[in-house]
């Protein structure tokens, strides 16, 4: 049952079959997910309730079609959203121009919702809840790994309680770019250069947004994401200048943004201080090997990704549908731990190791081609001729929304895992 796991502290061991770090969305699917297969399950999350600012508030296409499968989507489709169905920039004339289309996919929800991801995590939870065998344990902070011998056989925790720990055959980090499952086990990482970092605030607007909307000039750069009720904003810059952003001030910022977004400058003059706005450090890097006897990283854990794109999320709960597919059958078997069971971990890095790869180098070849160009004032934009093909052959832009919108090998919900709506 779904709650705080009071009784799991104060120096007691638990038992599990699969313990699960972080109650994010990768954490979520995975623990709901492995579940229905009937696998014990406990996902342990540090805070205490999932009401926090999270700017990654996607729900690709792909994530939708999963909601589908899982007998979700008519739930998800109640919660308060707004769609992003096209991706439009702007030319050196002022002239606009789609650049990504999700209307032009034969999907079956063409569009990214963009959904507080509270609302998507209590509705994961709560389903995962049913469950007989899924437990969620809130307000419990993982310390470290449990060892025996070379192999990982459960977590530390810290609690409202006390301390506890939990054994389990199998422990998978789900708990971002930050990931301490990662650090205690030291798997080797690959970090690529990144010039780039962004930083977030929110623009009050009535007005209905159903676009995405990159605007660059030179030297700057400034995204607006559609919200119910305002518009979510990514100031984009270069790497270490938060102090010198910070030093402009507020009014600085506010006449940057009613320069590149005169559409939400009445918004942009109600921003008050520079306390409204969130810098994130952007890193781009890959787990070269991202699992260890008895341990395996997913998601952000595995491989941390640039913002651009917002595909993250998308990525996270790709791994986790895989993840579960894979694993379930050795999970419920036991084999994972017995000598040689990280092999099916292995699979799992195999299954998701390419789309992470093209992913990356996309983003890569966005900073460097198109975003450091503009930051450092020799272009205005993307290159015209991009922009001129897609204005030519509008089919076109399936291309990018494809690449945005589904990705590389999406994942399909498992047989066992599915279920109608009237369930």
């Amino acid at each position: 049952m779904a709650g705080s796991g009071g009784d799991a502290g104060r120096g007691v061991t638990l038992r599990t079959t699969c313990a699960v770090v972080g109650g994010g969305p990768a954490g979520l699917v995975l623990g709901l997910l492995l579940a229905r297969a009937g696998i014990d399950v406990v996902v342990l999350e540090k805070h205490a309730d999932f009401l926090r600012d999270f700017r990654g508030d996607t729900v690709h296409p792909s994530t939708m079609a999963l909601l589908d499968d899982l007998g979700l989507f008519e739930r998800f489709d109640a919660l308060p959203q707004s769609r992003l169905r096209r991706a439009v920039f702007s030319t050196p004339e002022g002239r606009e121009v789609t650049f990504a289309s999700f209307e032009r996919l034969p999907l079956r929800h063409p569009y990214i919702a963009m959904v507080p991801q509270w609302d998507l995590l209590t509705l994961l939870a709560e389903e995962a809840s049913r469950e007989p065998t899924f437990r969620l344990c809130m307000e419990h902070e993982v310390t470290g790994v449990v060892w025996e011998g070379d192999r990982v056989a459960g977590v530390d925790f810290r609690s409202p309680s006390g301390s506890g720990r939990l054994r389990a055959d199998l422990v998978v980090a789900c708990d971002g770019r930050w990931s301490v499952v990662r650090r205690a086990v030291g798997l080797p990482v690959k970090e690529f250069p990144v010039g780039i970092d962004v930083w977030w605030y929110r623009i009050p607007t009535q007005r209905r947004l159903e676009s995405l909307l990159p605007r660059m000039s030179r030297g700057k750069i400034i995204i607006a994401i559609p919200r119910e009720g305002y518009a979510q904003v990514a100031y984009v810059g270069r790497k270490g200048a938060d102090a010198q952003l910070r030093a402009r001030g507020i009014a600085a910022l506010r006449a940057d943004t009613a320069e590149l977004l005169p559409e939400l400058a009445d918004g942009a003059a109600r921003l008050e201080s520079m306390d409204d706005v969130k810098h994130l450090s952007v890193r781009v890097d890959r787990l070269r090997r991202w699992y260890a006897p008895g341990v395996l990283c997913i998601g952000d854990a595995a491989h941390a990704m640039s913002p651009i794109g917002g595909v993250g999320i998308n990525l996270a709960v790709q791994d986790a549908v895989a993840a579960a597919r894979i694993l379930a059958r050795p999970l419920r078997e036991g084999r994972l731990a017995s000598p040689g069971g990280e092999r099916w971990l292995a699979r799992v890095q195999r299954r998701r190791m390419l789309p992470t790869v093209v992913i990356q180098a996309l983003q890569r070849v966005m900073h460097q081609r198109v975003i450091m160009p503009v930051l450092e004032g020799r272009a205005r934009g993307l290159p015209g001729g991009v922009l001129g093909l897609m204005g030519r052959m509008p089919v076109m832009t399936a291309v990018p929304a494809a690449v945005l919108g589904v990705g590389p090998r999406p994942e399909k919900a498992p047989v066992w895992a599915r279920r109608t709506p009237a369930r």
